[in-house]
């Protein structure tokens, strides 16, 4: 199990929980671009991603709320101070910027592109969280969060092959496509580390504070819904499978908000890069894909980080 400095996360959570939930994140994390893909009719997305959004957060809102019944009944009635709740509109903002960001950026480059630039993400979140959060990292774990950055890059670049094309990959960027990406890069880190920060310095228990940080949530990105004014109705192209989306982010969010409350963000980063194993096995069983050099490649060097980071004392 893992935690701020490495050690084991905070007595509140039993163990065998605590993995539990890390196994369940990376493989929900693994399965997502599997289930989009599943989710495609004609080989195009049928449903608006900022509908999924708006349920994914609504659905979170709920949890938390049920969570807030079941466990803290008797904090309903407690008056609390603006000053608790307002930080977590700028960080709900931030996110939902990331959420509109991600979908502009495609215009600027490939996906491809996009898949292995956005590993840059991992620096600039380990840079965030040592300076903001005051967390000094050795040199050991520097090199750690740099191999999961090798592994993001050597599977995005290659890690799954489909027989029937070619195995060249070519990239394709535009200087505006380069200027987005760091930015999003950017805010990725600093929405990570901010929620963590006021998670972690607010005496509250997590399902009041997750309350607010998902009443913000839905609150923006249904005025980003209304504001792109999509086509066609809210739950237009849904199938079974978008469900399964919207429940599995939902239960993801609410695993990651236990992870930044009581670990790290690191732990987060780790989490995200193992997930490429659960990726790779979705994608040979359902898509009769072909593993690469790259794919072992990657995964020899996520069990490398994995043993710099928290094995070696």
């Amino acid at each position: 199990s893992l935690s701020l400095d490495g050690g084991s996360p905070e007595n509140s959570l039993p163990q065998g929980l605590w993995g539990l939930m890390l196994v369940l994140s990376v493989a929900i994390y693994g399965s997502h671009a599997p289930l989009l893909t599943l989710c495609k009719v004609d080989g195009m997305i049928p449903f608006s991603s900022a509908s999924v959004v708006v349920l994914v957060e609504l659905t979170k809102l709920v949890f938390s709320f049920l969570f807030l019944l079941t466990w803290d009944r008797e904090l309903l009635g407690v008056a609390v101070s603006w000053r608790h709740v307002a930080p977590f509109a700028l960080s709900a903002l931030l996110y939902a910027a990331n959420n509109n960001l991600v979908v502009h950026m495609q215009l600027f480059m490939d996906p491809s592109t996009y898949q292995v630039l956005s590993n840059l993400k991992i620096v600039s979140t380990a840079l965030l969280y040592s300076l903001f959060l005051r967390q000094r990292l050795s040199v050991r774990k520097w090199l750690a969060l740099f191999l999961l950055v090798a592994a993001g890059v050597s599977y995005s670049c290659g890690g799954l092959q489909d027989p029937g094309s070619p195995s060249v990959m070519r990239l394709h960027i535009t200087l505006v496509g380069l200027l987005l990406i760091s930015v999003y890069c950017l805010i990725s880190g600093l929405s990570a580390v901010y929620t963590e920060a006021i998670l972690k310095t607010q005496a509250l228990p997590l399902s009041l504070q997750n309350l607010f940080l998902y009443f913000f949530g839905v609150l923006l990105n249904l005025i980003g819904y209304f504001w792109s004014s999509a086509e066609g109705g809210f739950l237009e192209g849904f199938s079974s499978w978008v469900l399964v989306i919207v429940v599995s982010q939902a239960v993801n969010g609410l695993i990651m908000s236990v992870v930044m409350k009581h670990s790290s963000n690191i732990t987060r980063l780790f989490v995200i890069s193992c997930s490429i194993l659960v990726n790779a096995l979705l994608s040979v069983a359902l898509f009769n894909l072909q593993l690469t050099l790259l794919f072992f490649v990657a995964v020899s060097c996520i069990g490398l980080a994995v043993h710099l980071y928290y094995g070696v004392r």
